[in-house]
């Protein structure tokens, strides 16, 4: 697995996977990204990254550090912490160990900074394959919570459940 930065190369890809089932069914496809203009900006608190396979991209993740993110998403939050969203581009990518190689690159690569103490996820509470996913990473629920209209759960990974 190998994580790369996206880029506008990768616009028609990442908006064909929106229209997949099982991304629009994860919440992750809900809020109607509008890639171009994600993908033209470099914002310093965000990390959005392909994960490819010998070179065929299979997922998207994204960083963030959520008291800088300007949509303020997470709310007031404390410094120390950084937020990830990932899903799969494809079904038939799905269970194969392609989001667990991401994610563990992707902790990885946020807790390489000393300053960040915790990982966020939040999927839809409805999402309990999410939930066993993250939990086999270390991830614990910290409670229930409303994003807009979805119906979340947060979890969090600090940095000494990770070592």
């Amino acid at each position: 697995m190998k994580l790369r930065p996206a880029t506008l190369d990768d616009l028609d890809l990442l908006r064909h996977w929106d229209t997949q089932p099982h991304v629009i069914a994860s919440g992750a496809a809900d809020d109607a990204v509008d890639w171009a203009y994600e993908l033209g900006l470099e914002p310093q608190w965000r990390d959005m990254l392909i994960g490819e396979i010998d070179g065929r991209p299979v997922g998207i993740v994204q960083i963030i550090d959520p008291a800088e993110e300007e949509t303020h998403y997470w709310g007031d939050i404390g410094t120390g912490l950084r937020a990830i969203d990932i899903w799969i581009g494809e079904a038939n990518d799905l269970g194969q160990g392609f989001g667990t190689a991401m994610m563990r690159q992707a902790l990885d690569r946020c807790f390489a900074d000393s300053s960040v103490r915790a990982v966020l996820i939040d999927p839809l509470a409805s999402n309990t394959d999410a939930h066993r996913f993250y939990e086999r990473l270390g991830f614990r629920a910290v409670g229930r919570r409303r994003f807009g209209a979805d119906d979340c759960i947060v979890y969090t990974l600090t940095r000494e459940a990770w070592r």
